[in-house]
């Protein structure tokens, strides 16, 4: 079996990071949740029960603000904040960060490797947001997948992104994939 890494980004989300959990659990796929600061502290649970089911949890920084539209100052906080939440959160440190609108920095990346993560971004976007998001061009573009690619996802709303149109198509998704020879890992 060759590896495939699935990414979920912008949760937890109390709506929607449940059920994509649910989706997992029910395929047994691991995952990776990147996930924002600001929404660990208000349901730190929903982040612990990722945990507990065997998902990466990883750093999207406290507040998912555009890393351009801060100064180097602000932008490093923005991720020294979010590895802290995670860690009291989940009282360990995270191992992996993702800059938020893929939009990344070199300050960014700097903290992260300080807090002792690794910037991780991704090969196959679903785009799973805006108007592109509906459910049959997310399952088009999922069909693209090969081994090694890091997919992104995404388990919060967070504005743009859709993650109904998401569920419409993950549970057929993960079907296929265990069908295709292909694995799907959280990162290592």
């Amino acid at each position: 079996m060759q590896p495939i890494y699935l990414t979920f980004d912008d949760g937890p989300d109390p709506q929607w990071t449940p059920r994509i959990l649910d989706t997992l659990a029910a395929a047994q796929v691991p995952a990776t949740f990147f996930v924002i600061g600001n929404a660990a502290l208000r349901d730190p649970a929903l982040v612990r029960r990722a945990a507990a089911e065997g998902h990466e949890i990883a750093n999207h920084t406290l507040e998912h603000r555009h890393p351009w539209a801060m100064t180097s100052a602000q932008a490093r906080r923005q991720v020294r904040e979010g590895a802290q939440v995670l860690q009291d959160v989940l009282g360990r440190a995270t191992r992996f960060y993702r800059p938020p609108h893929g939009r990344n920095r070199a300050c960014m990346s700097d903290e992260a490797r300080e807090q002792g993560e690794t910037t991780v971004m991704w090969s196959l976007s679903a785009i799973d947001w805006g108007v592109m998001g509906r459910a049959d061009r997310i399952a088009s573009r999922l069909q693209r997948i090969q081994a090694g690619d890091i997919v992104l996802l995404h388990d919060g709303r967070n504005k743009h992104n859709r993650p109904d149109q998401l569920m419409a198509v993950l549970p057929a998704f993960l079907d296929q994939l265990k069908r295709s020879g292909l694995q799907p890992a959280a990162l290592d």
